[in-house]
């Protein structure tokens, strides 16, 4: 049946014009021009007046001057002669005849000057009682269709019903029942641990008798967490589809209105509705939105509309009341600022952490972004998964995307292996600018080198991330970009710290070597090796003078506390220690460029030729790229050396 929908906009529009029309003939009404009965009588034995009508259930008269005579009348209109005769009224009381006052006037004129008087009755007054009574209605009825549209824009229908401004304190969330819901495991790639997981509660939801013979309970919540872009929402919709039950789902911020008590009552609903349709999910987006922890929130107060409308929900899954079938899973990237009593045991008894893909995961998730892309015969699923490290699961998909888009762009008959590449460099460095005026000459050559020194201290550092490609054509807001091949770590040595230190400085030292001075385009550089020096310090406990201490607030339990928790003479310590190691990395790089200067310029030279240069330029250049010594790279040496 087809839900043929009223567009009620052009009903405000009448609603407008009605009122102004109403308010300026009440206007126009309320103010008359008046004159005494003493003028009136002056003006009938002059002969100024044409006629007269008097209403009698009125009490009141109008008079008409004659056209010729309007220039009398002048100073009654400000000065000016009117162009058309206007229309006065004078008042008069119940005891008035005017009949007879008007036959004594007319009687001391000349037949030929007599003025026409014309009796009526007031046969309008049932209008003015309307339009009257028109005017609450035509309000009330602007007071309907603007609660309407807040009802709307509150989500005031609920799951399912209409917009109504009483239904503000109702859920807002989405009820997919369990034939609509069509994401499986299948549809998740990688996420192997996670998975795991959850296939517990899938196994209880499917079959909860095998744990309630045992005395198990079945889990009342489960938290999922993870940077931006891991899937935790698709993890979500596939744990409600392999389990064939109803999912709900909303925002944390849905709970969060304007309105006193209006959070806290969208919780009672919400879970009043699950527990109606029990076996069931409520997924909740983006918790942190409404469990932020408690007396942390700056700005608010402690009777913040928020915490009454997280004890609601805690109420709601650990209360007096039974859950029995409802599962609650939440998924947020702000794990750290959780209020405590929701993470503890018995509302959110698991916390599953969905981590960026590795490399095998990022080949599965290429393969199912892949499905509806036509490829070339050149493209390799393993290289791409290779030169994506880092990256997250939506991340990729935007990678095929911009693939499609750059090959339709070019003209192309299937997605090549270049335009993935082209869509790689897109989505990190921005899009390519390739206008002439961007760099003058001398800012093209600082720029090279600027890059070859980055290229060169990379290569030749064994715990330095590989150079995958060197680049000056400006992307973005940079003017020139060096690739790297982040090897996938868990645990940073103080080594790989500082090789990677020196990897970031090393386009300081050559702008230092070939200008003599140096430049700001190390900005973002300075930037995150000083970030780095100061963790070594400060929460690795990587410094001697220090020590094995860490300031490092994991809790956040600091919140908002403006005080350090260590003394002004270990905070100069620190930067003592801070500006050590720079300098360690300073001299460090730069012998490291002095020893290898010939092949630092012929590098920087070939950048300023081809602008792009891949891992075998570098190489025909260096050599082969130091390596950190692992199982695998002992077994390639001695294959290589017999």
């Amino acid at each position: 049946m087809k839900v043929i929908r009223v567009n009620f906009s052009w009903l405000y529009l009448l609603l407008i014009l009605g009122i102004a029309w109403m308010l300026y003939r009440n206007t126009e009404a309320a103010n008359p021009q008046k004159i005494e009965w003493a003028q009136v009588q002056q003006m009938f034995r002059s002969g100024a007046i044409k006629e007269i009508e008097y209403t009698r259930n009125d009490f009141k008269g109008e008079i008409t001057v004659r056209p010729e005579r309007l220039a009398k009348y002048a100073e009654d209109f400000g000065g000016r002669v009117p162009k058309a005769s206007p229309h006065f009224f004078f008042l008069n009381s119940a005891k008035f005849d005017p009949e007879a006052e008007f036959g004594e006037l007319n009687a001391t004129l000349p037949p030929n000057e007599q003025v026409k008087v014309v009796m009526v009755n007031n046969e309008r007054m049932w209008g003015q009682i309307l339009e009257w009574f028109l005017f609450p209605v035509l309000l009330i009825l602007m007071w309907v269709f603007m609660f309407r549209g807040m009802g709307r824009g509150m989500g005031g229908g609920g799951m399912g019903g209409g917009a109504n401004p009483f239904n503000v304190g109702k859920a807002t969330g989405k009820l997919a029942d369990k034939n609509q819901v069509n994401v499986t495991f299948k549809d998740v790639a990688g996420l192997y641990g996670a998975k795991e997981e959850v296939m517990e509660i899938v196994d209880f939801l499917k079959n909860p008798a095998k744990y309630t013979a045992l005395g198990g309970k079945i889990p009342k919540g489960a938290l999922l967490v993870g940077p931006p872009g891991t899937g935790k929402t698709l993890l979500a919709k596939a744990v409600a589809g392999e389990a064939n039950v109803p999912f709900f789902s909303i925002s944390g911020s849905d709970f969060v209105e304007m309105f006193v008590g209006v959070g806290a009552s969208r919780v009672r609903d919400l879970f009043r509705q699950a527990k109606e349709k029990a076996p069931c999910i409520v997924f909740i987006d983006e918790i942190d939105a409404v469990g932020r922890a408690r007396g942390k929130n700056a700005g608010w107060s402690s009777n913040d509309e928020r915490e009454n409308t997280l004890n609601q929900l805690l109420t709601e899954m650990d209360g007096f009341g039974s859950n029995s079938g409802v599962i609650v899973l939440a998924a947020t990237n702000r794990a750290d600022i959780l209020d405590g009593a929701l993470m503890r045991a018995g509302r959110f008894d698991r916390q599953i952490h969905v981590e960026l893909p590795e490399l095998k995961e990022r080949e599965e998730i290429f393969q199912v972004h892949l499905r509806g892309l036509k490829l070339g015969e050149d493209f390799d699923v393993s290289f791409m998964a290779k030169h994506t490290p880092g990256f997250s699961g939506a991340d990729i998909a935007n990678v095929c995307n911009e693939a499609a888009l750059t090959a339709a762009r070019h003209n192309h008959a299937a997605v090549m292996q270049e335009d993935f590449l082209e869509a790689v460099d897109r989505i990190i460095g921005g899009l390519e600018r390739k206008s002439n005026t961007i760099m003058s000459p001398a800012e093209k050559r600082t720029t090279a080198y600027h890059e070859a020194g980055h290229a060169l201290v990379g290569w030749l550092l064994k715990y330095a991330d590989p150079v995958f490609k060197v680049s000056i054509i400006p992307r973005g807001q940079a003017l020139g970009i060096t690739w790297y091949l982040p090897e996938e770590r868990k645990n940073w040595s103080r080594s790989v710290m500082m090789d990677r230190m020196c990897a970031l400085l090393g386009g300081r030292v050559a702008e230092e070597i070939i200008n003599g001075e140096p430049s700001t385009g190390a900005l973002n550089d300075l930037e995150r090796m000083t970030h780095m020096a100061y963790a070594m310090v400060q929460y690795y406990g990587m410094s001697e003078k220090v020590g094995n201490v860490s300031f490092f607030d994991s809790t956040g339990a600091r919140g908002y506390d403006l005080t350090k928790p260590y003394s002004e003479k270990t905070a100069e310590l620190m930067d003592q220690e801070v500006k050590s190691i720079v300098q360690q990395v300073h001299e460090r790089t730069r012998k490291l460029i002095d020893d290898h200067k010939d092949a630092f310029m012929q590098m920087g030279a070939l950048l300023l030729e081809k602008e792009v240069i891949f891992a075998d330029d570098i190489e025909k250049i260096l050599g082969p790229k130091v390596k950190e010594e692992t199982e695998e790279t002992v077994k390639e040496d001695e294959e290589l050396n017999g």
